[in-house]
């Protein structure tokens, strides 16, 4: 049998397409655990170290992105919260200063004529 094939034909073999489904179906969780494993690298990357962080978006706009961070280490550590704002420039909240054991938070606002916070991140 044969297929067009950007042009080409290719010739599939008997019982060819019960193994490229088996190989399919292999590859599948395999890429899944690799994703997995990605977004949970980027999620403990999340905070500087010596940090516990909660992010979110203000409750009532959009537009406003915080993170309210807790310092657990054992040195004093500065932060702020880094907004990617869609269509509109990215934008950085105020630098907070912590002593160990300490909680502050910093927040920012993306411009309300872009499409509002894509992703918030904390940064050093």
């Amino acid at each position: 049998m044969n297929k067009p094939f950007r042009g080409k034909s290719v010739r599939v073999l008997p019982g060819s397409a019960a193994v490229m489904a088996a190989v399919l179906v292999q590859a599948v969780p395999a890429t899944a655990a690799t994703s997995a494993a990605a977004t949970a690298a980027r999620t403990a990357a999340a905070a500087p170290q010596g940090l516990s962080c909660d992010t979110g978006k203000h409750a009532v706009d959009d537009h406003t992105g915080y993170a309210l961070c807790r310092n657990n280490g054992s040195t004093t550590q500065t932060f702020w919260v880094h907004l990617v704002c869609g269509w509109s420039p990215d934008v950085d909240g105020e630098h907070v200063t912590l002593s160990p054991g300490q909680s502050g938070q910093s927040t920012a606002h993306c411009a309300g004529l872009g499409t509002g916070i894509g992703e918030i991140h904390v940064r050093p």
